[in-house]
């Protein structure tokens, strides 16, 4: 089979391998993926990633930051928000130790006590402030499109991002993720040089519709309503070269292969 025109990567915490983190790596490469993603902070030393990462040769594809969720870099009370900048500031300094490009953020939560307006204006505060940590680490900070209730349309991504005014400011598009409400073919186009790093992953509207929202995502690569033609179409007219992360349920060895063939399959450009 053809490999994907763009370079595969798993999240760490999607491979169930016994031993050492290495270990881990070394499973994940020979699965047949190129890079691995980490959250941080985290609890696993910078150090041991560093020697994983050079024994088996893998590229940090990303870095999540692991803060985001529980400390809202939007939330109402200053001192979380606080909390939440100080976590992406650590998770900044990881990511560029491990010599990794780009950091995954959820920039913000609009909620019943959180108005858009206020989330708009405090994550575009708290990214500027950040700006300054991604550039000495050498990582670009790239806003995920997440069910926070924010960020909506592929239009007001791309002015969000370009209201910023930052080359170390970019987007992390996740396609699954806007099949509930969206095409991800538009959102790449709209996105077009924004778009800095992608997460990989399906959903059927009709296990939503018949299961439940969240039962969307219990579908195989492939064989949810994403077209996947459509959306390599539109990675290769706006030039992305990048990693393609998945963040699908994980497992062993066999399963870590299953899904790295199966992203060769409907990443692999049509003709």
């Amino acid at each position: 089979m053809q490999r994907s025109f763009l370079k595969k990567a798993v999240n760490l915490g999607m491979a169930n391998i016994p031993g050492t983190t290495g270990d881990v790596f070394m499973a994940i490469r020979d699965a047949g993926f190129d890079g691995v993603e980490i959250n941080r902070p985290g609890a696993i030393e910078v150090a041991e990633l560093i020697r994983a990462r050079d024994a088996s040769g893998l590229k940090i594809a990303g870095v999540v930051c692991s803060t985001h969720w529980s400390k809202p870099l939007t939330h109402n009370d200053p001192a979380i928000r606080a909390q939440g900048l100080e976590g992406l500031k650590r998770a900044l300094q990881d990511a560029g130790e491990l010599g990794c490009e780009k950091l995954l953020l959820v920039p913000g939560v609009v909620n019943k006590e959180t108005s858009y307006a206020d989330v708009y204006e405090r994550a575009k505060e708290a990214i500027a402030t950040a700006i300054p940590w991604a550039k000495e680490a050498g990582c670009k900070i790239c806003v995920e499109n997440v069910w926070n209730n924010f960020l909506l349309s592929p239009l007001e991504a791309s002015r969000f991002i370009d209201e910023i005014q930052s080359p170390w400011v970019g987007w992390h598009f996740d396609v699954g993720n806007i099949v509930n409400y969206g095409w991800p073919e538009q959102w790449i186009a709209a996105l077009g040089p924004r778009l800095f790093n992608l997460h990989i992953k399906e959903f059927s509207r009709k296990k939503r519709d018949a299961e439940g929202l969240w039962k969307g995502f219990d579908v195989e690569l492939g064989e949810g309503d994403v077209d996947w033609p459509a959306v390599t179409a539109g990675l290769q007219k706006i030039g992305y070269s990048g990693f393609a992360i998945a963040e699908v349920p994980g497992g062993d060895l066999s399963r870590l292969k299953f899904l790295a063939e199966r992203m060769d399959r409907i990443l692999t450009p049509a003709g």
